[in-house]
């Protein structure tokens, strides 16, 4: 059976090797601004993302919420552009955009047809709404109206609220924990939007990311054009120090639900740490391989305890939150609980068996090309390559690595990050102490 696994593996191995990654072209413009790109004729499109490091976690303690509302107001009107020009002109050349937000984060992306004259009028509209944004006051009320509504509406419902202490258990102080609450939202002024904008959005911090159908030349001027009129000011900053370590909590949040909403975790591991493909591998055998993994065996399969149960680790600028998760009935709350904690334990303290890290491997690479089978899809991991300053060959290597891993640096990893003894946990609907 060994053998058969092995072969299985080369074979999934061999097969990827014939599947031509992306080759990243990187420079920097003129305007200090990273680019990252892809050149690909096959279809007649172009993707362009911009990056900042203005996610939520660069709020200050006293303005939570306004890098949240900076980064959604920025297409909400222009120089000359009003909020609905935007997006008619955007709806009458077929182009898109969009946007992401994290607590590292804060990106504008365009999806446009690479023909010039689509392309160009797009481009035209993605440079103004990043370099003159104006946060129109009316614009700011409604959406700060939105939020407001949102967040009365989230408190009732038990997976906010676990989400919530979490975070505040995980993280404690540190702007990974901060929550907004509404009374942060209602003392948010236009200016401080236009001080955090001034402070985080120059072109000195931006990351752009290209792909599509235009050429390296063509690639240079769309960058440039893209930053050229930013803020300046200087790179971005890094955040302050995870404490990786924290002391064992448990919290229970009483609610009506039907079921339980059980987190726990600890802080975890950053984008670029030296473990992360240990970790990576050997969670999906605790619980990122679905119906594989040993926490779906032990909880759902043998005592049908959850529907779901899963463990991930969200890899950051700072080590995130290494999480596991599942729903069960009230009354067996403490029973599921019991169970998980036991199975990490057992886990981290005898790893992985060779058969599970060879079915494992077989997986990560075989659904690798899966995973860059889009220009989209391509352009997520330009940004993430290019924020968190990632090689090159990072999607060269990515299999590499995963082939590389043993048994011993997946208990090894397992053991110095993980301390199954010292973890948040949050369950939202417990059950009644008696």
């Amino acid at each position: 059976m060994r053998t058969k696994l092995i072969s299985m593996v080369a074979l999934c191995c061999a097969s990827f090797s014939a599947f031509a990654t992306p080759q990243i072209q990187h420079w920097q413009s003129a305007s200090g601004a990273q680019v990252y790109f892809v050149e690909d004729h096959d279809l007649p499109m172009l993707d362009v993302a911009v990056n900042f490091a203005a996610g939520n976690a660069y709020d200050e303690a006293d303005k939570i919420g306004v890098a949240g509302l900076t980064h959604g107001l920025l297409d909400a009107g222009s120089t000359g552009l009003s909020e609905d020009d935007i997006a008619r002109k955007m709806a009458d050349i077929g182009a898109q955009l969009g946007g992401s937000f994290d607590a590292d984060r804060a990106a504008v992306s365009l999806r446009t047809l690479s023909s010039a004259a689509e392309r160009d009028a797009a481009l035209d509209i993605l440079a103004r709404v990043l370099q003159q944004p104006l946060f129109p006051e009316a614009v700011l009320q409604r959406n700060k109206a939105s939020m407001i509504a949102g967040l009365k509406e989230a408190e009732t419902k038990p997976e906010h609220l676990s989400g919530k202490a979490f975070g505040k258990a995980v993280f404690g102080a540190h702007p990974y924990g901060w929550q907004t609450e509404v009374s942060d939202v209602e003392k948010i002024q236009r200016a401080d939007l236009e001080n955090f904008y001034r402070r985080h959005y120059s072109a000195k911090a931006a990351v752009v990311a290209l792909m599509g159908d235009v050429t390296r030349q063509q690639a240079e001027a769309i960058a440039q054009q893209l930053t050229a009129n930013l803020p300046q000011g200087g790179a971005s900053v890094l955040l302050p120090l995870v404490n990786s370590k924290i002391v064992a909590s448990e919290q229970r949040i009483a609610h009506p639900a039907s079921q339980s909403h059980i987190l726990l975790g600890a802080p975890g591991v950053a984008r670029n740490d030296p473990d992360y493909f240990p970790l990576y591998v050997g969670n999906y055998v605790l619980g990122g391989g679905g119906f594989v993994s040993r926490l779906m065996e032990e909880v759902r399969e043998k005592r049908g305890m959850a529907y779901s149960v899963y463990s991930y680790f969200m890899p950051m600028q700072q080590p995130g939150a290494f999480q596991i998760g599942l729903q069960t009935k009230k009354e067996q709350a403490d029973e599921a609980l019991k169970l998980v904690r036991e199975t990490l334990a057992t886990f981290v303290a005898k790893g992985v068996t060779e058969k599970e890290l060879i079915a494992a491997k077989q997986n990560i690479i075989g659904g690798f090309p899966l995973r860059i089978d889009s220009n989209r899809k391509i352009l997520d991991y330009l940004s993430v390559i290019g924020f968190y300053q990632m090689p090159l060959t990072y999607l060269d290597d990515f299999t590499v690595q995963v082939e590389k891993v043993t048994t011993q640096q997946i208990r090894d990893a397992y053991q110095c990050r993980i301390d199954p003894n010292a973890m948040a946990t949050v369950i939202v609907g417990a059950p009644e102490v008696k």
